[in-house]
């Protein structure tokens, strides 16, 4: 078993029995044969955290979920997430979302939660960066226009990203959990492009992001933008589901291929990358790739 197997098979063990009243982490090591030490070597090495600290931010995040959706006292979400007192998940809370669990609960702002990114697909990633080779099965794509009211964009800007893997290297994943928390959001959190007018000197394009109702006023971390966006027409491109996970770098490919050659004044579009940004919404083997684009009727005028 290599070391991409063995964290895969840890990550599914976790996903699947951290809820469980007798979890315990000695249980997690064992269920591959190595030792706790080989296991944090090559959780440090591919997902940045000690399979102490992994467990923590799952249970953690799970807890969080549990504070706005549910009424149990915060001892019986600590309880749940193995902790056994009310001040020591208060202060682990705190460490990691620098809010307490009282406040969170009250507040309901965004915080990081944590997402379980599988380490296969980071390892098809770097596959795919390697290869740089597209499938040429995953050609069918659904379109579908919506229309958007002004709305606000929150986003998190990147320097010198060109890329999703290269934005995660720069900033970090835990974009996905804070965006993803926001509850008025309209869509899930994307990568995107944003157009040139909202580039500040010395940042490129790429960032991440949400769309939220114009009468958003929250507060929000320190890094993270917001400006208004006017109306315009969101093109959605759905690709084919597929079977492989490792495919999903592959689908997303297919899919800006298909964008590549759509021709949106044959239905009474054009496209409007300078008034809002495109969106990257990820692939999954169930729906395929999702990518949404700005435009505009071609009888539009401001």
């Amino acid at each position: 078993m290599d070391d991409i197997e063995a964290i895969q098979i840890i990550q599914d063990y976790i996903r699947t029995h951290y809820k469980d009243d007798n979890f315990c982490i000695h249980d997690v090591c064992s269920k591959i044969g190595y030792s706790r030490r080989q296991v944090d070597r090559f959780f440090k090495r591919f997902l940045k955290k000690t399979l102490r600290e992994y467990i923590n931010a799952v249970c953690l995040t799970e807890s969080a979920n549990e504070l706005l959706n549910t009424r149990k006292t915060i001892l019986e979400v600590a309880l749940n997430s193995h902790y056994e007192t009310h001040e020591g998940f208060a202060r682990s809370f705190y460490k990691r979302f620098h809010i307490m669990p009282s406040v969170y609960r009250d507040k309901k702002i965004a915080i990081p939660l944590f997402i379980q990114y599988p380490v296969s697909h980071y390892n098809a990633l770097l596959k795919h960066k390697e290869e740089l080779f597209m499938n040429n099965a995953l050609n069918f794509c659904m379109i579908t226009a919506k229309e958007r009211n002004k709305r606000k964009l929150i986003y998190l800007p990147s320097k010198n990203a060109q890329d999703y893997f290269s934005y995660c290297e720069e900033v970090g994943c835990e974009w996905e959990g804070l965006l993803n928390s926001i509850p008025e959001k309209i869509e899930p959190a994307a990568l995107i492009e944003l157009p040139e007018k909202f580039v500040e000197k010395g940042f490129s394009r790429i960032a991440v992001g949400i769309e939220v109702p114009l009468e958003y006023d929250k507060e929000l971390p320190e890094s993270y933008k917001i400006v208004e966006l006017p109306e315009c027409i969101m093109l959605y491109f759905q690709g084919e589901p597929y079977e492989n996970e490792e495919d999903f770098c592959k689908a997303i490919e297919s899919t800006y291929t298909a964008i590549g050659k759509y021709n949106p004044t044959l239905y009474g579009y054009k496209f409007a990358y300078d008034i809002a940004p495109s969106f990257n919404f990820g692939a999954d083997t169930s729906t395929g790739a999702r990518l949404a684009v700005p435009a505009l009727y071609n009888d539009y005028s401001e």
